[in-house]
């Protein structure tokens, strides 16, 4: 049986009477790609802490690869990008990751291989004062993968990037959770998220909400799919009809159905033949998904 490589076991955390974690358990395995969202003071940062070794908690259990938060073995496994990273100004890129190689053991020849992975080989010898935040936040990437972590924790890791850079910031995710890397991540971009991690957590209130993947999240949440069905304008009325009516937009009609009629309702819909020019079929976003279980949650506090 595969080792987990973050067990968390009824976690808890409180400062000064306010329960920041509370009861938290989840374990994630090799390779996975996990997101972990909740709103501001939902717990998330906590948890790093937790995670890492840096707080204390007050009770339950963390496994990193089977040792305690914070200890030799869970410090060399494991790898963290804050939010906001700060690295002397007067040195440059390639000194900042010569310096941090050295730290975890590692050769510092490899250091022009990252700044190349993130995009950052021709301003390796600019000094990082002259940086933009995009520019830091992917140098503090490339400093987090030094030495292949079996952990990885990134704390809004695409935060001042531009698109191109947030593709390659999650190209480079999905290379180093092929390899076997533990990825947990969070971040507010939920849009970018969908289709990039394999599974999420959801905290509200520093309590754990939903724990699966999208698909499954979906189901249980039973919120509607969005159908949009493109005809001809003199066809509308009758398409609108057969369907059992709908919003009609011009061209198109639109209407909800539940997830476990979706196969049904495309039946319908092909049965019309060359009424219907296409069909669009959107599922609930993770937007959607989010914000289900984060009110239903509220709702019960």
């Amino acid at each position: 049986m595969t080792q987990p490589t973050l067990k968390v076991q009824d976690v808890c955390k409180s400062f000064s009477g306010y329960k920041a974690v509370d009861r938290v358990s989840f374990s994630l395995s090799p390779g996975e790609r996990i997101a972990l969202l909740g709103h501001n003071g939902a717990g998330k940062t906590t948890l790093f802490k937790l995670v890492l070794g840096f707080l204390k908690s007050d009770g339950g259990g963390i496994s990193v690869l089977g040792a305690a938060p914070g200890s030799h073995e869970a410090r060399r496994n494991t790898a963290y990008l804050p939010e906001s990273v700060a690295f002397p100004a007067s040195l440059t890129g390639k000194e900042v990751l010569v310096f941090y190689a050295r730290l975890k053991g590692e050769k510092p020849s490899g250091a022009m291989d990252l700044l190349e992975r993130v995009g950052l080989a021709d301003a390796a010898k600019r000094r990082v004062g002259t940086y933009s935040k995009g520019m830091r936040q992917r140098l503090g990437l490339a400093q987090a993968l030094i030495g292949h972590p079996r952990l990885v924790l990134l704390d809004e890791p695409t935060s001042g990037l531009d698109p191109v850079s947030r593709q390659n910031v999650y190209e480079l995710i999905g290379e180093i959770a092929n390899r076997g890397t533990t990825v947990l991540l969070s971040s507010h971009a939920l849009t970018e998220l969908e289709a990039r991690t394999d599974r999420v957590l959801i905290l509200s209130k520093g309590r754990l909400v939903a724990d699966d993947d999208l698909s499954r999240l979906r189901t249980q949440a039973g919120l509607p799919i969005r159908l949009k069905v493109w005809t001809r304008p003199e066809d509308l009325a009758q398409v609108s009809e057969s369907l059992g009516g709908g919003r009609v937009n011009g061209r198109s009609v639109e209407f909800d159905c539940r997830a476990d009629d979706k196969i049904r309702t495309l039946s319908a819909i092909g049965a019309l033949g060359d009424l219907v020019e296409d069909v669009d079929v959107h599922a609930p976003s993770l937007d959607d998904v989010y914000r289900h279980f984060s009110n239903a949650a509220q709702k019960e506090t």
